[in-house]
């Protein structure tokens, strides 16, 4: 590695200026927490303009993103044929709530990617996304309940709230019979009485769940990959299992790939896991960087929409948005293209940062493990040798250490959320050069820390 020092950048007096101002106007100054005070100390880096890997923020510092809006950002920031699509597009109108080619264009690619997609309804996001697959399985099976697992991420639909973010070890209870913590004021104590909890990663205590619950539950959603604690990988066939079990007990299958989807294969995790689900739900890459989600699955399932009586509703001014669906034809095409041999770009280039951070950890004798593989992996300040589940993020990871390691990554250059919940991102954009940026940012770093 080479022993180049990184510039810093750590003068940031326009965005503390913006900043300030913003919360003049708008709650902590952000639209969203995990873009303010509640993750960046004292303030975040207030961006104004990216291209390819980079950003910039307002005080004219270069960042290389390893963010790429928590995912979103498939081809990285203004791809020229996405800004050309863009430009052409609005020159004839942005969106009309009217029926366009550009929704069937989006839903043929979206189809010929995903295997499992007889059909697909776009939806604003990827929170909308989940709700309606709910609904779908709540109408099929003519059940209510629904299981899903400890700190998993499904948007902030009230029903999902449950056990998102972390809490001290001690207060989890018993894997069989989770604490329930919701995750919102707000929301009424009865809307989690359709909402069983299991712990992630653990088929004993899901079968004993299951033997319980089972027949009451009109579906079981997983994340494939838990995205929403880092990055952690479900054991050998643990997937597989969860759906045969689900089943089993006449619940449908639902994997939310609203984090995964078109990134790790063209058709997702469930591509590279070989799972055949009854829903899945998507968002971020899907729209390159515009806020989109999509429901797909079996005809059987999603023709219940159709206009009728008892049928599912779903409505939305915005949904199959014009120019987002324009936007996601373009990308679609750019990941499908050569069969897909974009992502052995992205593999080739995540797997080196994972290999030279796991190096440079070694090396400078810091307790860390870093997992996953390819698009997308994260960091844990630990002396385990993995984190696997909620539990373990709960006990042995140090978010706190985590926090710091990355505020001192900003300051040379590395953009990154300080968040230790969420994951680094590979695009089509990043270059084995910004991982060499990265992995001497990281090793300095490192020898301040150590």
């Amino acid at each position: 590695m080479t022993t180049k020092m990184t510039t810093k950048t750590n003068e940031r007096e326009r965005s503390r200026e913006w900043y300030d101002r913003a919360q003049q106007s708008l709650i902590e100054g952000v639209n969203s927490p995990s873009r303010g005070a509640a993750v960046y100390s004292p303030g975040p880096v207030v961006l104004e303009r990216g291209r390819g890997s980079r950003v910039w923020d307002l005080d004219g510092n270069e960042y290389v993103d390893f963010m790429m809006s928590f995912g979103a950002l498939i081809q990285g920031h203004a791809h020229p044929k996405i800004v050309e699509v863009v430009s052409q597009t609005m020159a004839g109108g942005s969106h009309f709530a009217a029926a366009t080619p550009a929704e069937a264009e989006a839903a043929e690619r979206f189809q010929r990617m995903v295997p499992t997609a007889e059909a697909v309804r776009f939806t604003n996001s990827g929170t909308e996304a989940t709700m309606l697959a709910l609904r779908l399985a709540r109408a099929h099976t003519g059940r209510t309940k629904f299981l899903k697992f400890e700190g998993h991420y499904h948007g902030w639909y009230d029903a999902y709230c449950l056990n998102g973010n972390s809490h001290p070890a001690d207060q989890l209870g018993p894997r069989e019979n989770p604490t329930r913590f919701p995750d919102s004021e707000g929301i009424p104590a009865s809307v989690f009485d359709d909402v069983v909890l299991a712990p992630w990663n653990d088929l004993e205590a899901l079968e004993s769940i299951l033997r319980q619950h089972g027949p009451e539950l009109a579906a079981v959603i997983t994340e494939p990959i838990m995205a929403n604690m880092g990055c952690i990988l479900p054991r050998d066939g643990y997937l597989q299992k969860v759906c045969d079990l689900a089943h089993q007990f006449g619940a449908l299958f639902i994997l939310d790939e609203v984090v995964t989807g078109f990134r790790y294969a063209p058709g997702g995790c469930q591509q590279r896991y070989g799972l055949k689900p009854d829903l899945s739900t998507f968002g971020k890459a899907l729209g390159a960087g515009f806020p989109v989600g999509a429901v797909a699955g079996p005809r059987a399932i999603l023709d219940r929409m159709r206009w009728g009586s008892g049928m599912v509703l779903h409505y939305g001014t915005f949904n199959g948005h014009r120019l987002t669906m324009s936007v996601i034809a373009v990308n679609l095409d750019l990941l499908s293209a050569n069969d897909g041999a974009v992502y052995k770009q992205i593999y080739g280039i995540g797997d080196a940062a994972v290999a030279g951070l796991r190096d440079v950890f070694r090396r400078r004798k810091i307790d860390a493990v870093v997992q996953g593989f390819g698009p997308m992996f994260q960091i844990y300040f630990t002396g385990r040798d993995a984190i696997r589940d909620y539990r373990d993020y709960c006990q042995y990871a140090d978010t706190s250490k985590y926090s710091r390691f990355i505020h001192r990554l900003l300051d040379r250059g590395i953009y990154m959320t300080p968040s230790n919940g969420l994951h680094w991102i590979i695009s089509t954009a990043h270059t084995m050069q910004d991982v060499e940026t990265l992995l001497v940012a990281a090793d300095e770093v490192c020898a301040e820390m150590a």
